[in-house]
């Protein structure tokens, strides 16, 4: 064919084929980088032609050469390559293309089955190859895939193979073009393949529709085509009744409506309908429908015209209450049977199922529950006119449940106690019964009562009904507390009154009201001074009683007052400096005051009882007296002199200076003490100076023997009482300091050898460790390795002594006579030797706690506490019991506990000798002490409590 050639290759005594368009057979050239030879054969009007290249040639254009006779007669197909086109939808076995084939010059047949499409572009199973004769062979359609122009590929590449008995072959290429038909539209669903939908019927002459008769009228069936030619449905489609109906109606979309209601009964039962379908090119396509109306059973229609009942509430069970009557249109002139039910869930009416009678099956209480609320019932009734499949109607019917008066008057308590205020105003309400009282019936006048006038004895003059019957009482008369006359009633009343309804039958009950008249806080709570000023010597100690506060309240019944330290009394060293006995007002030192910190606290006591609070200052002054030692520097010194210092020398320049809080400068008096031997040292001045010197008060006679000894310990005692005359030292406090001296004595050097000195250089090296923050990690290294070495080593010492204990236990020499016989070794107890040292803190003061009011002890200079031994606290014993336990009854505000046991410091010694005796008898006859087994494990000895010393 023109504008197409088959190529056949050679490659080893392989054939390869391609396919491939010719633009000039003359200017065709080719460009490959292989080395093969390729030789292409074409056939046209000219004859038979053959292209030959040389591979290694490259870039050389190709060289033809004419085919010879031989090669002429070779296998090879005709009329092929060729381009055939078909239609599309073509039917199976449609004929496209037909070909032929030039059998070789041996004449050898086809194999059976060639020529066959080994391959086709795209792939498809569309096509096959027919044989007509030996030679002449058909290319059909097969029918396995639809040929659609539309939707498929329009164009298939088929490579058609022959294959003779000895081997020759040949391959060419057959092209099928699809080519467009204009397809009319096609039916979708049912009608298109007449199926049954929702009580639809297929038959051969279209579709058949049921309609029930008394439908609305409206929508019945939806037609849908599709038009081939329109892929993306564009384009819209036209849908037409052929034979018009004045009972049906299609809109242009294919919806097909009915435009009356069918009446089975009159006729007519039965419609049949064209429906037509157009495209745009005017091609069209028709189906059948038979539209076909139902006869149904008719609904049963209710009779009693009556909707809404009205019944008292309280019926009897069984009581009927209305009558549902109805008829059924299919029995007119005959009896119906139509069966009745409730379908409504409730739980007070039933239906008779024949008759259609309602009656009470349970109690209807319009006060209770959701009738309370809504005493309105709505049922459903529903008749069928038969008991399976048939037709049924339904009603609402409503029953109103009306009110009686069936329920008393009640209160949530019918006795009050109310108390009232001394100083309550007349007319105050004191209580409105209505709050507390009700009526449960749920309509008025049911529900509706009243109070009777208040009646009591003493209580008309006080107490009212205002307005009358309306259950709210108030006060007329005077509740004083302190009035004879109500105390004379103890400040109680009684008060009686009725509650009652307003409708028969009249129902009433009994209310009692007690009315108790409460104290109020008339005068308030004062101190018997506007302010405290009190005097304190510094000297004092701890518990010391300062003064007394006194708070007075003159209301009735009086309450007991608590006294508080608000504010004021703390110090750096001590939170609380005083207390106060939260009973009685008392103000007490807690520890020592000093006048040099602080000379004057204020502090803010306040008194508080149970109606009212009230506050007071207190000024507290600290005397000033002379309890701060002298204080001197250097306190201790070390001085050296040589043996021949001349007398009233000052030794080394020794100067000591001295201070006094609470003394002047010239109040000071120094004197040596023991260890000035021979009196050789002084100071001087040695009074009225608060600064003074050591002089050499007399020479050293170590030769002549008087002075043996070369270091001197001196005592220096400064004292401050030079200013006071001798009556008043002795009624004044004096207070002493000390300093502490070290002198040696240098003696003279036995031998002096004089020398001329040699005139040297010295050089000399200081140096200097100065840490660098930048090498903080060499201490924490340092200190880190130590641990780690010492807790090593820790361990190993403790495992060694494990060891040793355990592979190295104590051998004790064995006992010639048993201590027991070998018969009681299961009985023997052992003992156990408890020595117990118990150190005691001295603690020098008691105070109470202001919060709990129990005691505690306290040390004044440390500052340490703890509670008083409860045994101390405990005022009165009461006698054993019967049952042979002591109650003992405690002071309000004290603290209860267990006895605690303080040892004096005598008691070590009678500790000690207990655990000696206790020891004894863990010794054997020989004097030995037992092994554990033999030792007893209760103690022997138990300490018995002591009270603290001093108390």
């Amino acid at each position: 064919m023109p504008g197409y050639r088959a190529i056949k290759t050679t490659v080893d005594g392989l054939h390869l084929c391609a396919s491939f368009t010719v633009i000039s057979v003359s200017a065709l050239s080719f460009h490959l980088t292989s080395l093969l030879e390729l030789s292409v054969w074409m056939h046209s009007g000219c004859g038979l032609f053959r292209w030959t290249l040389s591979l290694g040639q490259v870039g050389k254009p190709l060289r033809y050469q004419e085919v010879t006779e031989a090669e002429r007669e070779a296998l090879h197909l005709i009329h092929l390559p060729a381009t055939s086109n078909v239609a599309e939808n073509s039917p199976p076995e449609t004929a496209v293309h037909k070909f032929a084939v030039n059998l070789s010059a041996s004449l050898s047949p086809v194999i059976p089955g060639f020529p066959l499409i080994i391959n086709s572009s795209p792939l498809t199973e569309a096509f096959k190859v027919n044989g007509l004769s030996d030679t002449d062979f058909e290319v059909v359609t097969t029918g396995k895939e639809q040929l659609d122009f539309e939707t498929g590929p329009n164009i298939f590449d088929l490579q058609i193979y022959v294959k003779d008995e000895v081997g020759v072959t040949d391959l060419q290429v057959f092209t099928v073009q699809v080519t467009d038909v204009n397809e009319p539209p096609y039916f979708l669903g049912n009608l298109a393949k007449g199926k049954i939908c929702w009580g639809l019927q297929g038959s051969p002459h279209g579709l058949e529709l049921y309609i029930a008769e008394g439908a609305n009228p409206g929508f019945i069936y939806q037609a849908e085509a599709f038009d081939p030619e329109d892929t993306s449905r564009n384009i819209p489609l036209s849908y037409f009744l052929i034979s018009p109906s004045k009972n049906f109606r299609m809109s242009a979309n294919g919806t097909l409506f009915s435009t009356t209601e069918f009446d089975f009964e009159a006729g007519n039962n039965s419609h049949y309908l064209i429906v037509e379908v157009r495209d745009s090119r005017g091609l069209k396509v028709s189906t059948a429908l038979q539209v076909n109306i139902l006869n149904i059973n008719e609904i049963p229609r209710f009779t009693s015209p009556k909707r809404v009942y009205r019944i008292l509430e309280e019926l009897s069970p069984g009581t009927i209450v209305a009558n549902i009557t109805a008829e059924d249109p299919d029995d007119e002139g005959s009896t119906s049977c139509l069966l009745y039910s409730i379908t409504t869930v409730n739980n007070y009416f039933m239906i008779n199922q024949l008759t259609g009678t309602i009656q009470v099956v349970n109690r209807l209480d319009r006060d209770a529950r959701e009738l309370r609320q809504n005493p309105t019932i709505s049922l459903e009734v529903l008749v069928k006119d038969r008991p399976q499949g048939g037709q049924e109607n339904r009603i609402q019917i409503t029953f109103i449940v009306e009110d009686i008066n069936d329920n008393p008057a009640t209160c949530t308590k019918f006795t009050f106690s109310i108390m009232v205020p001394e100083r309550a105003a007349k007319g105050t309400q004191l209580l409105d019964l209505n709050k507390s009282c009700l009526d449960n019936d749920s309509e008025a006048p049911n529900n509706r009562f009243n109070f009777t006038t208040p009646s009591g004895v003493e209580s008309s003059s006080r107490f009212l009904q205002d307005p009358a019957g309306s259950g709210k009482i108030v006060l007329i008369g005077d509740l004083d507390y302190e009035n004879p006359s109500n105390l004379a009633s103890g400040n109680k009343y009684s008060i009686i009154i009725q509650v009652q309804d307003v409708a028969p039958p009249y129902y009433k009950n009994n209310i009692y009201v007690y009315t108790l008249t409460s104290p109020e806080s008339e005068f308030p709570l004062i101190f018997d001074r506007s302010s405290y000023v009190f005097n304190v010597s510094e000297v004092r100690s701890a518990r010391a009683w300062i003064g007394q506060v006194r708070a007075t309240d003159k209301d009735f019944p009086q309450s007991s007052i608590v006294y508080s330290i608000c504010s004021g009394g703390a110090s750096l060293q001590h939170p609380n400096k005083f207390w106060i006995n939260p009973k009685t007002g008392e103000l007490q030192l807690v520890t020592k005051a000093d006048y040099e910190t602080t000379p004057t606290y204020i502090l803010r006591i306040q008194a508080t009882n149970s109606e009212d609070t009230s506050s007071v200052t207190v000024t507290v002054d600290i005397l000033e007296e002379n309890d701060e030692k002298p204080i001197c520097t250097p306190n201790f010194s070390f001085l050296a002199i040589p043996v021949d210092l001349k007398v009233g020398t000052n030794i080394q320049n020794f100067k000591l200076t001295c201070t006094d809080l609470d003394s002047s400068p010239r109040s000071f008096r120094y004197s040596i003490g023991p260890g000035n031997i021979n009196s050789h040292f002084t100071f001087s001045p040695n009074a009225g100076s608060n600064v003074s010197h050591l002089l050499l008060a007399s020479r050293f006679d170590y030769t002549g023997g008087l002075d043996k000894i070369w270091d001197y310990k001196l005592l220096v005692y400064i004292t401050d009482d030079n200013l006071l005359s001798g009556r008043k030292k002795a009624e004044a406090l004096v207070e002493t300091g000390t300093v502490t001296m070290n002198i040696k004595v240098i003696p003279h050097p036995t031998t002096i050898i004089r020398t001329t000195p040699r005139p040297r250089i010295t050089y000399l090296i200081q140096r200097e460790n100065v840490y660098s923050p930048s090498a903080w990690y060499v201490p924490f290294v340092i200190t880190l390795g130590s641990m780690l070495l010492l807790s090593l080593l820790l361990s190993l010492i403790i495992l060694l002594a494990k060891a040793i204990h355990r592979h190295c236990p104590c051998k004790t020499r064995k006992d010639k006579k048993p201590l027991v016989k070998k018969g009681e070794m299961k009985m023997v107890k052992r003992a156990t030797v408890v020595e117990t040292i118990q150190m005691n803190t001295v603690f020098d003061g008691e105070a109470i706690d202001p919060v709990t009011g129990e005691i505690y002890e306290f040390n004044s200079k440390t500052g340490a506490r703890k509670w008083k031994d409860p045994l101390t606290q405990m005022p009165k014993w009461e006698e054993f019991s019967p049952q042979g336990t002591a109650t003992h009854r405690v002071a309000a505000g004290e603290r209860t506990g267990l006895l605690r046991t303080t040892n004096k410091e005598g008691d070590g010694l009678s500790g000690k000798g207990q655990a000696e005796d206790a020891d004894l008898g863990s010794r054997n006859e020989d004097g030995k002490t037992g092994t554990p087994k033999n030792r007893n494990p209760t103690p022997t000895s138990m300490a018995s409590p002591k009270l603290h010393p001093g108390k």
